[in-house]
């Protein structure tokens, strides 16, 4: 048997498993970590295909067949969880080309707690001139860099943390409501704001949880319950309101559509493409990491992923307007889908992963 052939065999079997470890709910990051590179798996797999049909197509045996169709098999079911996030997707939220009212215009960005380009994200602000700005990473190295925003944001919301998880928020619309909370972990701040935007509140619920990492957390536990909690409060809260932030969670994650579903609200990117925006060091390494979630009261005008600021994301920006309800395309739990979240965030206000 050749090296190559070996090899074969060894990505064959790395890559299925890769693939079959996510469909196992469990919260222990190794089952977790795996959600991410869904698209990088897709061309993988599409690549060791094409290798074995083409470098040994006339020696192949039974298990080499067998391997085959279970990467057609894996290939089959990656497209599926892909084709949402690409135009053939169909989209949650509808596109306005020549708006006749004034943009509510977000920039969020992950800046990198131990980034020191101060200038290029401040070089950004001053070109997007967004009306609100949620940064995250954020110390008091950072606070200090950035605080001259409050002269052109005269409301705002400072929470600078040694840990990598502080949060920076600034308006130029007035707050009508501020509030900072610690969900589930002492140390993990969000942050829950009323804006006033064309004459009535916008709620924006902005948060960071922890990632189900070796080096962070061993569990997706805090992580999962933190969003699902925060999809309660958005579902309770009737007038528009957006979720954003880094939530350390894929758009195609099984936990990220179950807060779709309990929350109600909708994902912008579905139906447009994915806007990876981790890792901006990695090209072959990206995927969707920072998010915008819109209640059904929106209309999406843009949304673009920056340049790079020198931070290991990128930060994304959308523009938006309030309009009619419109919950055609929204997703909706089951009661097994309801017991699921109501499981999972007990599971994280007890500590106790699943």
């Amino acid at each position: 048997m050749t090296i190559l052939k070996i090899s074969l065999y060894f990505f064959s079997f790395l890559v299925i498993l890769m693939v079959l470890l996510p469909l196992i709910k469990k919260d222990f990051w190794v089952f977790r970590v795996f959600d991410y590179p869904r698209l990088q798996k897709f061309v993988i797999i599409g690549f060791l295909i094409a290798a074995w049909l083409l470098l040994f197509r006339d020696t192949l045996l039974t298990i080499d067949w067998c391997i085959i169709v279970f990467l057609g098999v894996t290939f089959i079911h990656l497209f599926y969880v892909i084709l949402p996030f690409t135009f053939l997707g169909r989209t949650m939220i509808d596109r306005v080309k020549a708006p006749n009212q004034d943009t509510i215009n977000i920039l969020v960005s992950n800046v990198y707690q131990y980034n020191t380009s101060y200038s290029k994200l401040l070089a950004l602000i001053e070109k997007r001139n967004p009306d609100i700005i949620f940064l995250v990473e954020t110390d008091q190295k950072w606070l200090e860099a950035v605080i001259g925003l409050r002269e052109e944001y005269p409301y705002y919301l400072e929470i600078p943390q040694e840990n990598t998880y502080g949060l920076l928020f600034y308006s130029k619309l007035p707050l009508k409501k501020q509030k900072i909370n610690f969900l589930i972990d002492k140390e993990i701040p969000s942050i829950i704001v009323d804006v006033e935007y064309d004459n009535q509140n916008v709620r924006i619920y902005g948060l960071h949880p922890t990632p189900p990492v070796p080096q962070e957390n061993k569990y997706s536990t805090d992580r999962d319950a933190e969003i699902l909690l925060i999809g309660k409060m958005a579902k309770e809260y009737k007038d528009p309101c957006i979720v954003i932030g880094d939530m350390n969670d894929v758009a195609w994650s099984y936990t990220t559509e179950l807060f779709l579903k309990t929350s109600e609200l909708m994902d912008p990117r579905r139906g447009r493409g994915m806007y990876s925006t981790f890792n901006a060091k990695q090209l072959l390494l990206r995927w969707p990491l920072d998010h915008y979630f819109l209640s059904s009261h929106f209309r999406l005008v843009d949304m673009k992923v920056e340049k790079t600021i020198d931070s290991d994301h990128f930060p994304i920006s959308i523009s938006l307007i309030i309009s009619r309800e419109d919950e055609a395309d929204k997703m909706e739990a089951d009661s097994e889908n309801k017991a699921l979240a109501d499981e999972k965030i007990q599971a994280g206000l007890n500590g106790s992963p699943r």
